[in-house]
């Protein structure tokens, strides 16, 4: 099972963060030791100052595809989740600066937290999905699937001309406006159309 992530896939996000809108998607990976499920805490590491949430819709692939073409991509998907792409943004300032890859400030130990997952036939028009993240009760990012720059089943097809995809391999999204710092005590809720996903505190 991997874990593949899409950058800068709502242009408001990218802005805020003064990046270039991507022509084509942009992906990284995580590995399985990212993730934290089950509502299990997360535990703010020592090597960052400045952690970020990025709240993401999430895809589970069902099946085994290798250069899927957009108009069978989705056959390759029946359920999605919600989850939180930490982001240690002190480190990736740093390695962008350098030109270097991402993986400290992205990869390290439960910085991929995954709620539950639903069959997608559940939720509705998933061109328009709307799902937000709120952190002690208050509400920090808020995003509809309308204003990805690449929909889902584009990045399905784009992953998978570079990667064969597997049964079980999650696919993070990216992440609308909003990001920014959490703190030891919070606790991070996530909701997709109003129903609760996601769950878990930092420590």
């Amino acid at each position: 099972m991997k874990i593949i992530c899409i950058g800068r896939n709502y242009a408001e996000h990218a802005k805020e963060l003064n990046n270039a809108i991507p022509t084509e998607p942009v992906f990284f990976m995580k590995p399985d030791t990212a993730l934290l499920k089950d509502g299990e805490p997360f535990y703010y590491p020592d090597f960052t100052k400045d952690l970020h949430h990025e709240i993401e819709i999430v895809l589970k692939i069902n099946k085994v595809g290798k250069h899927i073409e957009p108009q069978f991509a989705n056959k390759y998907y029946d359920e999605i989740g919600l989850g939180v792409d930490f982001t240690a943004r002190d480190l990736q300032t740093i390695a962008k600066e350098k030109g270097l890859p991402w993986e400290k400030a992205k990869a390290f130990d439960g910085s991929a937290p995954l709620g539950k997952f639903v069959n997608k036939s559940t939720l509705g028009n998933l061109a328009d999905l709307h799902f937000e993240l709120k952190i002690n009760g208050q509400s920090r990012q808020v995003g509809s699937t309308k204003d990805l720059l690449f929909s889902f089943d584009a990045i399905i097809s784009y992953v998978s001309k570079f990667v064969t995809l597997k049964v079980g391999d999650l696919i993070y999204t990216g992440t609308p406006s909003g990001v920014g710092p959490v703190n030891i005590g919070d606790k991070l809720q996530g909701y997709i159309s109003g129903d609760l996903f996601l769950e878990f505190e930092v420590k």
